[in-house]
């Protein structure tokens, strides 16, 4: 497509492999020529990535919905009193996962929580190392910076200490979840009681000096500037180009459905979305992967964006439980070969991943 002024100098940034300005991401945002967008964020990701498109078979454990932070985003987070609050048990773990186990080719699993008020950070460790040590073949991916920070907070333990631990017991990767937008303003009135930006980068930054690699993601489409979006990505960049530690970067649509915010905000487009994940690949010059995450976007909008600069489809996912209680309307789980054929459909090439680095 042929575009002019500054759409015309970003396009020729990309075609030199030059860095895109905090300038440039605001630009690209009030731009509406998706196409094009689509085209140059589909150029950079076929330089870097190939026509290999990442996929795993993996099970999400959700170890409660009982949280103190109580986000305003969030449709997941219950109670201890409330009906539809629920803990897991050890066993009740184990056999969630053992009936995954079913599927021979399961390869992982990814682990996430809410905040429970009265566990301990030993509580939390328990699940890894009763986990690992029962299913010793699958990688264990879990938990997120908000949640480290907080197994720290009520520990009275370093950050680095916490990780060192969960890292003994069988952790080998961390979740990208929790970074929502990283600026404070946006913090300050979504999710008062997480942990701050500058911890949630903190916490990714320690990982990635532990060995660690961690993913990283963005929750969109509430009440955050396109200003906001591109500040959250260049702190990703800067913190990548520190530690070389991030595998995969995920867009998250906001779901309303069941939030405090269901009155006032409404759900994304398949336009926005498409052009965030579009725009994610081109600021994020050094993060080798963009995932295109079926459970939010739906699959066919997952299935359009690996033209837009995504190469990695998530997985299998098993049963997932957070965002669906927002309102997501795509299905629980897909079946191996359901993924292998969107995939191939889309004009790619379909690649297990068998290790936790994304």
């Amino acid at each position: 497509m042929f575009v002019t002024g500054d759409l015309e100098i970003i396009e020729r940034k990309v075609l030199r492999g030059e860095r895109l300005t905090r300038a440039d991401g605001e630009t690209l945002f009030a731009c509406n020529e998706l196409s094009w967008l689509g085209a140059l964020a589909d150029f950079v990701r076929k330089k870097l990535c190939g026509d290999e498109v990442l996929y795993n078979v993996n099970c999400h454990v959700n170890l409660t919905n009982i949280c103190v932070s109580r986000c305003k985003f969030c449709a997941f987070g219950r109670s201890a009193d409330d009906r539809k609050a629920y803990a897991m048990t050890l066993d009740e773990a184990v056999n969630l996962v053992a009936e995954a186990s079913r599927d021979p080719n399961l390869v992982g699993l990814h682990i996430v929580s809410g905040l429970h008020p009265t566990w301990t950070f030993e509580n939390y460790l328990a699940f890894v190392e009763t986990l690992h040590a029962k299913f010793p073949a699958l990688y264990v991916k879990g938990f997120t910076g908000v949640e480290i920070q907080h197994f720290a907070d009520i520990s009275g333990l370093s950050v680095e200490e916490i990780l060192r631990r969960l890292k003994a017991a069988g952790l080998q990767a961390i979740a990208g979840g929790g970074a929502e937008i990283l600026t404070d303003r946006v913090r300050n009135l979504l999710c008062p009681k997480k942990c701050s930006a500058s911890q949630w980068l903190n916490v990714a930054r320690t990982a990635h000096k532990l060995g660690l690699p961690t993913n990283a993601s963005m929750l969109y489409g509430h009440i955050e500037t396109f200003a906001e979006r591109v500040e959250h990505l260049i702190k990703l960049r800067e913190l990548q180009d520190e530690t070389g530690g991030f595998r995969t970067f995920i867009c998250f649509p906001f779901l309303p459905k069941n939030t405090a915010l269901e009155r006032d905000i409404k759900q994304t487009s398949m336009f926005d979305d498409l052009k965030t994940i579009a725009i994610s690949r081109l600021m994020l010059d050094n993060f080798p992967n963009i995932k295109a995450y079926w459970v939010m976007l739906t699959v066919p909008v997952a299935q359009v964006a690996l033209s837009f600069g995504a190469n990695d489809i998530d997985g299998t996912i098993h049963r997932e439980n957070i965002l669906h209680d927002a309102g997501a309307t795509s299905p629980r789980a897909l079946a191996q070969d359901d993924i292998i054929k969107l995939i191939r459909d889309a004009g790619r090439i379909p690649k297990l991943v068998t290790e936790a680095i994304r």
